[in-house]
């Protein structure tokens, strides 16, 4: 089920580092910014900005976070910064505001939906800080997003780590990723780790939240490309398949432009 990578790895590597390039030229900033989870797509994103030449900001922003994800996140900074002068880094531990903001608002609802929306108050109180010191020091905030979850599963929190100034990486399905990731020499820890969002301040799998590995997603994404249906799988292909247009249809309000009401000129 699972799509090996056919990227041309050095050819893409150079091209979205000159499209980094070209793009804070024409912005006229000083660099990026990238906040960095101990996962793959954040360590293969700054990896690329780095090669830029223009200043990256690598920032931790831990949140009742798995000692694992940390010190994952940590060796990657630090072999980042041997590798690249202009790389700096950052520590903004917001375990102390996350617990006051929930301190500060009701939680007497839905276990699970109120479980949820901290989850997704984690991700946006990180971008909040993000853009801060993007705008202190004059940097881009780049995404880490990659195709199956920008635009196949919706696995993002809007206005969180959906909230960013430039996609370098969403055209990559998840298996071209980590093959990105293995031709730059991010550490190995990060490339055989389990993929997790890190938002439930547990160990729990982003396979787990999904239903399904990224593997599978993205065999189901590129059937629903070419006009599949679920008539037409059986066993476990059909369930992945399934789960892939559940989410996909469900998160179409993270992927669309936001729904603007149009008043007729008669009326204006």
């Amino acid at each position: 089920m699972a799509k090996k990578s056919t990227i041309q790895t050095e050819k893409v590597n150079t091209y979205i580092v000159e499209w980094l390039k070209d793009y804070a030229n024409n912005a006229k900033v000083n660099g990026f910014i990238i906040g960095i989870s101990g996962g793959v797509d954040s360590a293969v994103t700054s990896t690329l900005c780095a090669q830029t030449g223009f200043k990256v900001l690598c920032v931790e922003m831990p949140i009742h976070q798995a000692p694992n994800q940390v010190s994952r996140g940590r060796e990657h900074i630090e072999q980042l910064k041997k590798r690249f002068p202009n790389v700096s880094s950052i520590e903004t531990d917001l375990t102390s505001t996350f617990d006051a903001f929930k301190d500060a608002v009701p939680t007497d609802g839905e276990t699970t939906k109120v479980n949820l929306s901290l989850a997704n108050t984690r991700a946006r109180l990180r971008m909040t800080s993000l853009y801060y010191l993007a705008g202190i020091h004059g940097l881009l905030v780049a995404g880490t997003g990659n195709k199956v979850e920008d635009f196949g599963v919706g696995f993002y929190t809007k206005y969180g780590d959906g909230g960013v100034d430039l996609s370098p990486i969403a055209d990559l399905m998840k298996s071209d990723v980590y093959a990105l990731g293995e031709f730059l020499k991010i550490p190995n820890t990060i490339l055989t780790a389990a993929p997790t969002d890190g938002l439930f301040g547990d160990n729990r799998t982003d396979e787990d939240q999904l239903g399904a590995s990224y593997d599978e997603l993205e065999w189901a994404m590129l059937a629903d490309e070419l006009g599949k249906s679920a008539t037409e799988f059986v066993g476990r292909e059909k369930v992945v398949f399934e789960i892939y247009k559940k989410l996909n249809t469900a998160n179409q309000h993270k992927m669309n432009p936001i729904p603007v009401c149009s008043i007729p000129k008669k009326l204006k």
